[in-house]
Parts: C-alpha cells; sequence; structure tokens
C-alpha cells in the first residue's frame, strides 16, 4: 500500500522512540479531526510496516477509544480500522 511513496525511506533510521513520538502526534490529530485512513497510512509508513504501527497504536489509543473509532466507521473502512485497532 505504501511502498512506493516517496518519504517512506526518510523513517528508516528513526528509532522506535521517534517512531513512537511522530505516531502519538498522528493520534492527537485524529482527535482533532485528522481522517482515520490517513492517520493509519501515515502510521504504517512512519512505523515501516503494518504490524508495528497497530502496536504503537494499540499502546498509544486506550481500548474505550479504539472501539468507537471502530465503531464510528462503516464498510470497508470498518473493516481497515478494525485490523489496527483489535
Amino acid at each position: 500500500m505504501l511502498s512506493n511513496f516517496v518519504g517512506k525511506d526518510m523513517f528508516k533510521d528513526w528509532s522506535d522512540d521517534q517512531r513512537r513520538a511522530e505516531i502519538e502526534k498522528l493520534v492527537t490529530g485524529f482527535r482533532s479531526g485528522l481522517d482515520v485512513t490517513l492517520m493509519l497510512q501515515t502510521a504504517t509508513m512512519i512505523a515501516g510496516d503494518a504490524d508495528k504501527a497497530r502496536a504503537f497504536l494499540v499502546d498509544l489509543i486506550p481500548a474505550d477509544e479504539r472501539h468507537d473509532m471502530i465503531s464510528a466507521q462503516k464498510g470497508e473502512t470498518q473493516s481497515l480500522v478494525a485490523s489496527f485497532l483489535v
């Protein structure tokens, strides 16, 4: 999904602490109105892959908020969000 993104290589040398801090900013952005799919795509790019992005997001977002985020979506978007936040 993001393998062709030009900026992806920018994050490859970042430490996990740097990645976490940047993904935390995305979560804050989501809470202020950033589109959830954009948050997930960018978190994946920063983390290096979807599994690492999931781990960061689950750690940063409380379970009740993750549930609300999933419930707020419909169709394929709901499935995508659930795949990251469950």
